[in-house]
């Protein structure tokens, strides 16, 4: 269940930090989207703009975990994947997303 659970906390992290930039008047012009790779050992690759498929580029990169933070006009969408694991969390500035909202989250993909 741990596992599972910083799967989906990531995934949250992700989210709240795109949020919050936005939040701070950054447009989404000036936010790209960020595919996160976490490589088996816990490394962390970020690439900017990829238009890979998320699943080809974490299998290029021999990533175990990836995330996409694509930003969109005053709303933010978190799509995550691990081995059979999957996970969307979508926001917006208007939103109040708190860590509360990825305990639904963990419990489905724990099942």
């Amino acid at each position: 269940m741990e596992f599972v659970h910083g799967f989906a906390e990531q995934a949250q992290s992700l989210m709240d930090a795109a949020l919050e930039a936005l939040n701070r008047g950054e447009s989404c012009a000036e936010m790209k989207v960020m595919t996160v790779l976490i490589s088996r050992d816990g490394g962390i690759q970020m690439c900017a703009d990829s238009d890979w498929p998320l699943d080809s580029l974490m299998l290029d990169r021999g990533a175990r975990t990836g995330y996409r933070v694509s930003p969109r006009r005053g709303s933010v969408r978190v799509e995550g994947r691990e081995g059979m694991r999957r996970c969307v969390l979508e926001g917006s500035t208007a939103s109040r997303w708190r860590v509360g909202h990825a305990r639904p989250l963990q419990n489905l993909l724990a099942s």
